[in-house]
């Protein structure tokens, strides 16, 4: 893009020198070099962007004794499509959307549980993002019976995806997506990355000239993150039966230095895998669609230090090598280099590494129909024959067909979780293919994907409290700590004034993410305590002041 960094990567911070760009149209370009934290390489950061069509060429020395380096590359020519952002719809029936008296902001869509077993409740929390209602947006965390657990509400029409927990610094947080969706298919937005006490630790944002989409965002363990991207670019499609005037979306990913935010490279897809591979016809793509002939929707790194790339739109899983970008192996689509007897999977999301040449997928099986419903894959390659088969195929009784999103996760256990996607449910099937748990949230809402994991926090934020007579005069009080997941009981305080409270009456065992108290009906403040299973103090909501 016009806006490109240029990354050179490989050599230790301040090795790099006399770096010239110059553009065969807008001519040099001065910049700035800036380190990535991970102290091996430096991004030019130019300071005004480049023209649309020409040809960069970068120069410069590296190491001691200097050796002179140079390369070029092509500036593409970027199509600035109107962004057709999908509307929140909040309202919704009754029981639809979780409602509390000690926190009003939160209102999350209500998960129904509706099959659980003991093995589904030791398995952790869910942890979930439904869109685009009803009830308020953002990303939420559900104990194994429903109760909610933790909601972070976004703006109106603001949406969030991909909710989970990963390691940063050596430390456990939760990461997610968060932005507008465009009717195109994907987002315009930005990651974040908070600790387990709901504080932001990081906010990451795409490089070069892009926003940052909706599909993916895994923390790699050296202090970057992968991130996808969509880059509309103008494109004559009159060979492959397309418009001569058109557009096209080059789905990338880029690895982002979460310190510092420099791009530490980014991969294309239009520059590996042909506009041949696709299975979406081109004949409808214009400048105001695009064509979405890759849809990139997962990139994770593998335990050989290659990267799992998935698209839905080729029906193909690419290994890529990371330090070249360059395809080792595809699995899927029209020209698979290990190939298999019958079709894999198609218009698939999801592909996770799970060990030496074993990966899983999300199978949706269409749009158009190609399988009879959605169900998880796990697949086995063998690289030296040339091969790879579907070893397991995951599934429930009641056939489901998510026509988008989804995700496959394997649990400790060896169970597996599925979120089906614009389907409103979230499934636990056992090794043996018994089901153990199926949720799900309100008709008309969809999560990109959904996940299970034990969870501990301790937020930083007091509890809430909300105080209310009874028609009768009785005075009832409210308590929520919205993410802490170790109180046990709730222990109401009382008095004359706020800096003079008292306990009344013995602690009341936490009943879901708020709990109803008796207050005295005369004390003129109340506050409460949250309370360990030891009996130990958490925390104390900040005294209120008795209605009349």
């Amino acid at each position: 893009m016009p806006q490109t960094q240029i990354s050179l990567l490989g050599t230790p911070a301040g090795e790099i020198g006399h770096v010239t760009v110059t553009g065969s149209i807008s001519g040099a370009h001065p910049g700035r070099l800036a380190r990535y934290s991970q102290g091996d390489g430096e991004s030019f950061i130019p300071r005004r962007p480049f023209s649309a069509g020409e040809t960069v060429t970068v120069s410069g020395e590296v190491g001691a004794p200097a050796r002179s380096f140079s390369y070029s590359f092509a500036v593409g020519d970027p199509d600035p499509i109107a962004r057709l952002p999908e509307a929140a719809e909040p309202a919704g029936r009754p029981g639809t959307v979780l409602r509390f008296r000690s926190a009003p902001a939160i209102t999350p869509a209500a998960l129904t549980v509706t099959k659980t077993s003991p093995q589904a409740r030791r398995d952790g929390d869910i942890f979930t993002a439904a869109y685009p209602g009803p009830g308020s947006t953002g990303p939420a965390i559900f104990d194994p019976s429903g109760a909610l657990v933790w909601f972070h509400p976004l703006p109106r029409n603001t949406f969030a995806t991909d909710l989970r927990v990963q390691t940063y610094a050596g430390r456990r947080v939760l990461t997610w997506w968060q932005g507008t969706i465009s009717h195109h298919g994907f987002g315009y937005g930005e990651g974040e990355i908070y600790s387990d006490s709901y504080s932001r630790v990081a906010t990451l944002h795409a490089g070069d000239g892009l926003a940052e989409d909706l599909h993916e965002l895994t923390l790699t363990g050296d202090g970057a993150a992968l991130i996808s991207a969509w880059k509309p670019l103008y494109c004559d499609l009159s060979g492959i039966g397309g418009r001569a005037r058109a557009a096209l979306y080059d789905t990338v990913f880029q690895e982002i230095d979460v310190r510092t935010g420099l791009v530490r490279y980014e991969w294309d897809s239009l520059e590996h895998v042909p506009l041949t591979a696709s299975y979406m016809p081109a004949a409808a793509a214009s400048t105001a669609w695009p064509y979405d002939w890759f849809h990139l929707n997962s990139v994770r790194p593998a335990s050989d230090g290659s990267l799992l790339v998935s698209s839905r739109a080729t029906w193909a899983v690419y290994d890529v090598d990371h330090l070249t970008g360059r395809l080792r192996w595809q699995v899927g689509g029209r020209i698979p280099t290990l190939r298999s007897a019958a079709p894999l999977f198609a218009w698939q999301h999801d592909a996770e590494p799970l060990g030496p040449d074993l990966f899983s997928v999300f199978d949706n099986g269409g749009p158009p129909s190609t399988f009879a419903h959605s169900s998880g894959a796990v697949v086995a390659i063998d690289p030296a024959g040339g091969s790879a088969s579907v070893v397991a195929t995951i599934a429930i009784a009641t056939p489901i067909f998510a026509q988008t999103q989804g995700d496959l996760q394997r649990l400790p256990d060896g169970s597996w979780w599925i979120g089906w996607g614009d389907v409103n449910e979230s499934s636990q099937v056992a090794a043996d293919g018994r089901q153990l748990f199926e949720a799900h949230t309100p008709a008309g809402s969809e999560s990109y994907r959904s996940y299970r994991f034990p969870w501990s926090a301790t937020p930083t934020r007091p509890p809430a409290l909300a105080l209310a007579r009874t028609s009768a005069g009785a005075l009832r009080a409210y308590a929520s700590w919205n993410g802490a997941t170790t109180v046990s009981a709730w222990r109401l305080q009382s008095g004359p004034t706020a800096s003079d409270l008292r306990h009344s009456g013995a602690p009341i065992a936490r009943r879901g993410f708020e709990t109803e108290l008796a207050a005295p009906a005369g004390a003129a403040y109340v506050a409460v305590e949250a309370l360990a299973a030891d009996g130990r103090v958490l925390a104390r909501s900040t005294p209120l002041r008795a209605p009349p």
